[in-house]
């Protein structure tokens, strides 16, 4: 038997009113709610990521249409589709695009997307697995293939992830360490450290090692390579104690949107600053990404990423903690 839309299912919506201010919360949604798109999905798992958590958030500024259901990611099983490259059952995963932020994303029991955006789910990896890693582990993933791609390999020296015990932080240090390199953890948790090390970092520092204002133009070389999710501050004492000719891939801005540098550790150095995009990746590097994620880039302690798996019913205290930094890996959201 095909399986169809429920006549009536539940979603976790946001709307905007008169006043500016938000009202969220789980409603009931039906087909007709879902918006356009070739393929529809019973959606069982999706993950809080940080962008989530500012779509909770009358400021936050990444929502560009009210209602919404956020969720910038989602994993499931296809129930209808116009496209033949998916059928009824067939599981897959959507990460990014305009997911959750101006068309329904992850926090509903089914989702509508293009077709063009759907990702079939690699063999390797169930839905929950997929979901454990989600647009976190995506971007740690599309980051770490780019500094390989720069010419980063095992045994150049140490590696820097900042913001180590975030969601793209513990990843990209499970990704590096089942790579075979030296990774060095940048935490303000204390209570992170054996976690990090648990997930295959070398050393672990404190956050205000590395979370430095000001400082000389170029400081002592120590990094081979970077994966920064922290932005500001941290990015820019990151630039300026890179190795010769290494790389800083910079995947968030948890610290700051704002980067005050100089041209020296690009002039002086040959320092490349990557930017990482992993929204709009284009779909044969994101189809790859996965591949390796389910393969040669499979973490062997997926389970310990997970901090917490909520429902829909618990999403504002996971936004809350998300925020505000009290997130050791990832929260999973339980959606079927």
């Amino acid at each position: 038997m095909t399986a169809t839309v429920a006549d009536a299912f539940s979603a976790y919506l946001v709307e905007r009113l008169d006043d500016g201010t938000l009202r969220q919360g789980v409603r009931t949604l039906t087909a007709a709610d879902l918006p356009p798109g070739e393929v529809t999905i019973r959606v069982a798992y999706s993950g809080v990521n940080y962008k989530d958590g500012l779509a909770s958030r009358p400021d936050g500024r990444v929502v560009r249409s009210y209602p919404m259901v956020p969720g910038i990611d989602l994993a499931g099983k296809v129930v209808e589709s116009a496209d033949p490259r998916f059928r009824p059952g067939d599981p897959v995963l959507v990460t990014g695009y305009e997911l959750g932020v101006s068309h329904y994303g992850g926090y509903a029991q089914y989702a509508r997307v293009p077709a063009g955006w759907v990702v079939p789910l690699p063999r390797g990896l169930d839905l929950r697995e997929a979901m454990i890693l989600g647009t976190a582990g995506f971007t740690a993933a599309l980051a770490l293939h780019r500094l390989e791609d720069h010419g980063l390999a095992p045994g150049q020296g140490p590696v820097l992830v900042t913001g180590a015990s975030g969601g793209v932080g513990s990843i990209a240090v499970a990704l590096l360490a089942r790579r075979g390199y030296e990774v060095v953890a940048s935490t303000g948790k204390a209570e992170a450290v054996d976690y990090l090390r648990r997930l295959g970092a070398s050393r672990v520092i404190p956050r205000d090692e590395v979370a430095v204002t000001g400082g000389k133009p170029l400081e002592k070389q120590q990094w081979a390579a970077a994966i920064d999710a922290v932005g500001g501050d941290t990015l820019a004492h990151v630039l300026r104690t890179t190795r010769y000719g290494g790389a800083v891939a910079a995947v968030g801005l948890t610290g700051g949107s704002h980067l005050h540098t100089t041209v020296f550790p690009f002039i002086l150095r040959g320092v490349s600053l990557l930017g990482i995009d992993s929204v709009y990746c284009p779909m044969p590097l994101r189809m790859r990404i996965w591949q390796r994620l389910a393969g040669d880039l499979r973490p062997e302690a997926l389970e310990a990423m997970v901090y917490r798996e909520v429902g829909l019913t618990e999403l504002p205290q996971a936004f809350d903690d998300v925020l505000a930094g009290r997130v050791r890996g990832r929260i999973l959201v339980r959606i079927a």
